[in-house]
């Protein structure tokens, strides 16, 4: 039985990827043919920024959605196809209420809202030109997580915290808060790392394949499959996105990636090991705190330009350099997570 799902997850990936790169063409002529266009902050408010990035000024954002957008396909195409033809139809389908319902919903709901964020940046109606403040997205966050936190506590009645090496506790009404931290401070941190071409998308890519890994071998089949498929949109994403990138990720990938990778951090019961497996997402988002605090407490900056990718940019470091280096560190994080697992499963 685990060699059909061996293969179930290695199908559904690869068409995945294929699906992502056939209808890459016709979103990227509708990005250029009505110019959705990024923004870059001016040299006033951002002078570091804007000298490194002038020249990306009007690369066309919301390339996300071919990430979310096969992946809502495929889900409901399978589950649909399941339903009126069953059979071999059925045992392909991965949506259940257990594993990957709450990861979908979510995945969908933040997309949206990303996507609002990218056409309030493109029309210039936001802050400054741009698109949401920061502090207009953390509140989404915020919103869309307290939604994933009642459906667990509510209608999963989870409220089991399990430490690695410890064991397993019952948090009880803490769980909410937990929850709502974990997926804000994912969002978050995946958010400030989409600075570079390919970076978000690299290490995102090596997490969801962690977890994935972490979910198969707790017999979590669904959700597996699940983390496989937007991996092989992300790697057909990529394809188009390293440097330079013929298209940006923008908000409405970012969003729903960062809070679907806390979502399925949560659905193992392995959250505790985001930190170690997604390393990179944390180094970025304390780059940003520290500069913050120390501008308003010190009133001096840490780093030349934060989050850090951009500071080792301002260094002189080759934006392909700091991806390649960013994505080995990624890479060796994530196999570190999983060693984490195994020692603390077996």
């Amino acid at each position: 039985m685990i060699e059909f799902y061996l293969i179930k997850v290695s199908f559904l990936a690869t068409v995945s990827f294929v699906i992502t790169i056939l209808w890459t063409p016709v979103l990227t002529h509708f990005l250029y043919k009505y110019k959705v266009g990024k923004s870059i902050r001016d040299s006033s408010s951002a002078p570091i920024f804007a000298k490194l990035h002038s020249k990306k000024a009007g690369t066309p954002t919301m390339g996300g959605i071919l990430i979310w957008g096969t992946t809502l396909f495929l889900i409901l195409f399978f589950f649909y196809m399941g339903k009126f033809f069953g059979g071999k139809w059925e045992a392909m389908n991965f949506l259940s209420r257990p594993e990957t319902f709450l990861p979908l919903g979510v995945l969908i709901a933040s997309a949206l809202v990303g996507w609002m964020d990218d056409f309030v940046e493109v029309s210039k109606r936001g802050y400054k030109g741009g698109g949401l403040r920061m502090w207009h997205r953390v509140l989404l966050y915020a919103i869309i997580a307290a939604v994933g936190a009642w459906w667990f506590y509510f209608k999963l009645d989870w409220t089991t915290l399990h430490v690695p090496f410890v064991g397993d506790f019952d948090i009880g009404l803490w769980f909410i808060p937990f929850f709502i931290l974990v997926i804000v401070s994912t969002a978050f941190s995946v958010n400030e790392t989409d600075g570079l071409d390919g970076l978000a998308g690299g290490v995102v890519l090596m997490a969801f394949a962690s977890y994935g890994a972490i979910a198969f071998a707790l017999g979590r089949y669904n959700l597996a499959t699940f983390c496989a498929v937007i991996m092989g949109a992300l790697i057909a994403f990529l394809w188009f996105n390293i440097n330079p990138s013929r298209f940006f990720m923008g908000d409405t990938g970012s969003m729903p990636l960062g809070i679907t990778l806390g979502v399925v951090a949560i659905l193992t019961n392995y959250a505790l090991l985001l930190p170690i497996i997604a390393l990179v997402l944390v180094l970025e988002s304390l780059s940003v705190i520290i500069q913050v605090s120390s501008k308003k407490i010190r009133k001096k900056k840490v780093f030349i330009s934060a989050p850090i990718h951009h500071h080792l940019e301002a260094l002189g470091w080759s934006e392909p350099k700091i991806v390649m280096r960013f994505w080995l560190i990624a890479g060796v994080s994530s196999v570190v997570g999983m060693m984490m697992f195994l020692l603390d499963r077996f």
